[in-house]
């Protein structure tokens, strides 16, 4: 995602790193960068305007600090103003209804509906409600009801539909009823979006929203519509007011404009954003996450709350200390392997981290960890603990029974038995904790 935009932004950066001091004439150069770059990936004009007269007031009035080169101090102004521009910190959300009514808005084809049942299971997960329900109103769309339906038997949540039925405000109202009488404590309502607006659409939407009095209304957006996505918020801001946006297809080929301009034209915050198409693939949106990815500096606030969510802390703590004593065993790297890839793909991951943008052409083969796997689960427990050597046969039964070579197993020991030496070796765990924390990535 944000290809363009962060080729170019780390293109401006490259050029200032050899300066040894921000004068009018460098900092307008890079400002014309960063205007440039902007526009590209289809920011709002008046937005780009303000962000650009921002950073070089600042830049030209700042006093330069000496522990840093007048190079990052305008990149920490650009950074700094982006965080800004999309709105600081991350948005609160207002559940507290009886039932928390959420009202969906947007055109065809922005994911609104899956992004319905995401929206329910990102709450489940959270703890955030115990008993949600789904609310069928789009009736536009042919396939919608079934689709919804579809979602919400993946996570075990129910769909609320009237069989039939032609009128979405119906709908809606024979929803609230029933999640007020069966005690739901959170109603998520997909509403019909249109190719374009139109007034039927926009009133229709008002007569659903004056019924539910929703603590919410979402706006989805498609982040690759770029520009449009932020003049059609803002057109259904002014009819129904919305609460914030949900942005989607973050994962793809986006530009960022969206992601730049939305909260500045509509003065309402950016709430989530959907990564991929998995039910899990929802998150808050964070003004500093979205900024670091923009600059190509990883995104290590994301990557911190998915290690919170799939690392056990009493497990980690075992893990540290048997590195620490090189005792870690086979089962432990297997373990390990799983872990990680609960969290996602490889790839993405090492993409979270600063400085390692460069890897999203690399062909990363992500099937070596299902050799591994294969591997270490065709060896026998005792194999697993090393409490016995693999010996020439044994190795060539493992390769027969995981469906890999010989030359797999042998390497996987080998590369194994060199990491238990390398921390074996090392004087203690703060050194790992320095190398691996320490150096600034590049």
């Amino acid at each position: 995602m944000l290809g363009i935009l962060t080729e170019k932004m780390q293109g401006m950066m490259s050029k200032l790193a050899g300066k040894r001091q921000l004068s009018e004439s460098n900092v307008s150069d890079a400002v014309s960068e960063v205007r440039l770059a902007l526009l590209e990936a289809d920011v709002n004009y008046s937005v780009t305007k303000t962000l650009v007269k921002r950073v070089k007031e600042k830049a030209l009035g700042d006093e330069l600090l000496k522990s840093v080169s007048p190079g990052q101090q305008f990149i920490k102004i650009v950074h700094d103003e982006l965080i800004e521009l999309m709105g600081g910190e991350e948005a609160s959300f207002n559940l507290t209804g009886k039932p928390s009514i959420i009202m969906m808005c947007g055109l065809q084809g922005s994911g609104k509906t899956t992004h319905t049942a995401k929206l329910a299971n990102y709450f489940l997960k959270n703890k955030q409600c115990r008993n949600p329900l789904l609310v069928a109103c789009d009736l536009q769309r042919p396939a919608a009801i079934q689709q919804l339906k579809t979602l919400g038997s993946q996570i075990n949540v129910p769909v609320f539909t009237i069989e039939g039925e032609q009128d979405p405000v119906k709908v809606a109202r024979e929803a609230l009823k029933k999640a007020k009488d069966e005690n739901y404590d959170l109603m998520i309502v997909d509403t019909a979006g249109r190719l374009h607006i139109d007034e039927e659409l926009m009133r229709q939407l008002e007569t659903i929203k004056t019924i539910l009095e929703p603590q919410e209304i979402l706006f989805v957006a498609n982040a690759a519509t770029g520009q449009d996505a932020v003049n059609i918020a803002s057109e259904f801001n002014q009819r129904v007011e919305v609460t914030g946006s949900i942005l989607t297809m973050l994962d793809g080929n986006t530009r960022g404009g969206a992601a730049i301009s939305i909260r500045e034209v509509t003065g309402k915050p950016l709430k989530f954003e959907g990564i991929g198409e998995k039910m899990d693939d929802l998150q808050l949106f964070h003004p500093k996450s979205m900024a670091d990815r923009i600059l190509g500096m990883g995104d290590t606030i994301n990557l911190v709350k998915k290690a919170q969510e799939h690392i056990d802390e009493d497990e980690a703590k075992n893990l540290e200390k048997k590195l620490r004593t090189a005792t870690f065993t086979y089962e432990d790297y297997l373990s390990q392997i799983q872990m990680v890839k609960k969290m996602g793909s490889f790839k993405g991951l090492l993409n979270m981290l600063p400085g390692m943008g460069s890897l999203k052409d690399m062909d990363f083969d992500e099937k070596e960890f299902k050799r591994v796997e294969a591997i270490i689960q065709s060896m026998t427990p005792r194999e697993r603990t090393e409490k016995c050597e693999l010996a020439v046969p044994r190795r060539k039964r493992i390769a027969r029974g995981s469906g890999t070579k010989v030359d797999d197993v042998n390497r996987l020991v080998k590369s194994f038995k060199q990491a238990k030496k390398f921390f074996k070796n090392m004087p203690n765990m703060k050194n790992l904790q320095k190398m691996m924390g320490g150096p600034k990535w590049r």
